[in-house]
C-alpha cells in the first residue's frame, strides 16, 4: 500500500506548484514523519520527478479539459496538484492500471480539496483517459 508515498508526493508537489523547486527540507521532514519502505521513497522520488520533468505537457492536457478555465492559476491549486499526479500516472506510467491512477487522484482530491473537487478531477482524468 502506497498511500504515505502517495500522500509524500502530492504534498511535495502541491509545494512545487508554488515555488517552482522540489524543497529538500519539506521532503525530509515528510519522509522522516512518514511510515514509508525504501521501496515507497524510490516510488516517491521517481513520480515526484516524472511529474516535474513532464510539468507542461501535463498542464495542456489538464486545461485541454478543463472547460472554461483559462490558465491553470485559476484552478483550485489543490484540484489542480491532484489532476497532474493523476495525468502523469494515466500517460506515463504504464506498470499503474489507469483505474487505479483515477481513483487514488481522486482519493487526494477528497482529502485535500474542495467541495467539489472530487467530481471535477473525476471528470477530466476520465477525459484525459479517453482522449489519449
Amino acid at each position: 500500500m502506497r498511500k504515505n508515498a502517495r500522500n509524500a508526493v502530492y504534498l511535495l508537489l502541491f509545494e512545487y506548484t508554488f515555488e517552482k523547486k522540489i524543497n529538500e527540507r519539506t521532503k525530509s521532514l515528510l519522509y522522516a514523519n512518514a511510515t514509508m519502505t525504501d521501496e515507497d521513497k524510490a516510488y516517491s522520488d521517481k513520480t515526484l520527478e516524472g511529474i516535474v520533468s513532464h510539468m507542461d505537457e501535463l498542464t495542456d492536457v489538464i486545461m485541454k479539459y478543463a472547460v472554461g478555465y483559462a490558465t491553470p492559476d485559476r484552478l483550485n491549486r489543490a484540484d489542480y496538484t491532484a489532476l497532474l499526479y493523476g495525468a502523469y500516472e494515466l500517460l506515463f506510467a504504464p506498470d499503474i492500471p489507469k483505474g487505479v491512477a483515477i481513483s487514488e487522484a481522486i482519493n487526494l482530491s477528497e482529502e485535500y480539496g474542495g467541495e467539489k473537487s472530487v467530481s471535477f478531477v473525476n471528470g477530466i482524468l476520465s477525459s484525459i483517459n479517453k482522449g489519449n
